[in-house]
């Protein structure tokens, strides 16, 4: 019999199939499970959004489990970076049509994504994605800070960013798009905002003012208006209400907050590998 936090993932992720497809596993191996294995907690949270004191309370005590709030800020930067990570697969767009909403301007963003993901075709999908940001010589935006900061890709921005990640143990998990992609960026902030990469509110604020809130909402506002944009519009509607309250929210906090110290963090990787049309 499994143990409720597996079942929880499995839920979430829409299945034995999509769970395994998503953490790299054969089907059988997760079959097989009784309760998430140590090794893979993490990885489980991170492509479900099941909390990790949910899926293996043993290991994770309540007691360690983030905030409500932050859990919850630090969910949607990981959604936001797995839908710009690359052309989101079925268990992604199943994940996504989940979500509920309310009457404000991000529950209702939510209702349109959740919406969009429900009717959404996979294939559609990844056509979309690879005519908006990779297209035959180029897409039809540069979803890249450099590009948006000084009008060039791999320029001085994307090696300012290289040395506040280095700032804060921060490194790039593998080959893949430089670290100035807009889904590195967000997998970043989630990782500020949930401990992965133990920083202070002054540190997330700075990385968020420098690194994000310095060029994302004008690459969202774009999105919203490009051509070939149908399901990303909805998404870049999503990104700009959440942005908005983070903006608004960071600029209220007190000083006095965001002056704790914080002690020095090992180096991690982000894992917001971002892969073109796969």
């Amino acid at each position: 019999m499994r143990e409720g936090g597996l079942q929880q993932a499995l839920d979430a992720a829409g299945g034995v199939s999509s769970l395994a497809r998503a953490l790299g596993l054969s089907q059988p191996a997760v079959s097989g499970w009784r309760r998430v294995p140590s090794e893979r907690v993490l990885a489980v949270e991170e492509a479900t959004g099941v909390a990790r004191h949910l899926l293996r309370p043993d290991l994770y005590p309540a007691d360690d489990a983030p905030d409500e709030i932050e859990a919850a800020r630090a969910a949607e930067y990981r959604l936001l970076s797995a839908l710009f990570a690359g052309a989101p697969k079925a268990a992604i767009l199943a994940q996504a049509a989940r979500l509920r909403g309310d009457a404000t301007p991000l529950g209702m963003a939510h209702a349109a994504l959740s919406q969009a993901c429900a009717r959404a075709d996979a294939d559609s999908v990844d056509r979309e994605y690879f005519d908006l940001f990779v297209g035959v010589g180029r897409g039809e935006l540069l979803p890249y800070g450099s590009y948006y900061l000084s009008g060039f890709t791999h320029d001085r921005p994307l090696a300012r960013l290289r040395a506040d990640l280095a700032a804060l143990g921060i490194e790039r998990a593998g080959p893949g798009e430089p670290e100035d992609h807009i889904a590195f960026v967000f997998e970043a902030m989630a990782g500020l905002i949930d401990g992965a990469f133990p920083s202070s509110e002054s540190q997330q604020r700075d990385f968020f003012e420098r690194h994000v809130a310095s060029w994302a909402p004008r690459f969202l506002a774009d999105l919203g208006v490009a051509q070939a944009a149908i399901f990303y519009r909805v998404v870049a509607t999503l990104g700009a209400a959440f942005l908005d309250i983070e903006t608004r929210a960071f600029a209220l906090a007190p000083a006095s907050e965001a002056a704790r110290p914080v002690p020095p963090a090992p180096d991690r990787a982000v894992h917001a590998e971002t892969r073109h049309g796969s």
